[in-house]
This record gives C-alpha cells, sequence and structure tokens, in this order.
C-alpha cells in the first residue's frame, strides 16, 4: 500500500518537510516512489502538486493525519472528495 507522508529534511531545530508518496513498510528517510510538494512549519509555507497528490490518492494511497491536514488546508481535498462520490 501507498501513503502520502512527510519526509524530514533540514538542520537541527530547522525542520522542514517533504511531503512524498511512500510505500508503507519503508522507514520515513527510505527511498519515494515521488515527491509530491513540501511542507515549511518554521515559515509556515507549503507547495503542493495537485495533479500528483490527486493521482496518487485515485489509485488508492493513503494520506497520513498531518499530510491529509495539510491538503484540507490548501482547499483542494474537498474537491477530491466530491468528484469521487459523484462518479461512484
Amino acid at each position: 500500500m501507498v501513503k502520502l507522508r512527510l519526509k524530514r529534511c533540514g538542520r537541527k531545530q530547522r525542520a522542514i518537510y517533504r511531503i512524498i508518496a511512500i510505500d508503507v513498510r519503508s522507514r520515513r528517510e527510505g527511498r519515494d516512489l515521488r515527491k509530491v510538494g513540501f511542507y515549511d512549519p518554521i515559515k509556515n509555507q507549503t507547495y503542493l502538486n495537485v495533479s500528483a497528490i490527486l493521482y496518487f490518492l485515485e489509485k488508492g494511497a493513503q494520506p497520513t493525519g498531518t499530510v491529509h491536514d495539510i491538503s484540507k488546508k490548501a482547499g483542494f481535498l474537498q474537491n477530491f472528495a466530491l468528484t469521487k462520490t459523484k462518479l461512484d
């Protein structure tokens, strides 16, 4: 199973996180399938590759709680849920 989760980068006390698609059995710093965005909690900046995230969600990937909250703040996750219910 594939998950969308955070990968820690940066230096001590100045962490930034990459949002990646990764196999569930891999460790946090393991090899990712694809980088789909980043999140900087210090500067409160977020970049999301929406098309890549939607691709993985359509294929059955599950976002972690934090990634879900970040994408919810961006406002595109509700659109995905609405279109998915219309297709079913």
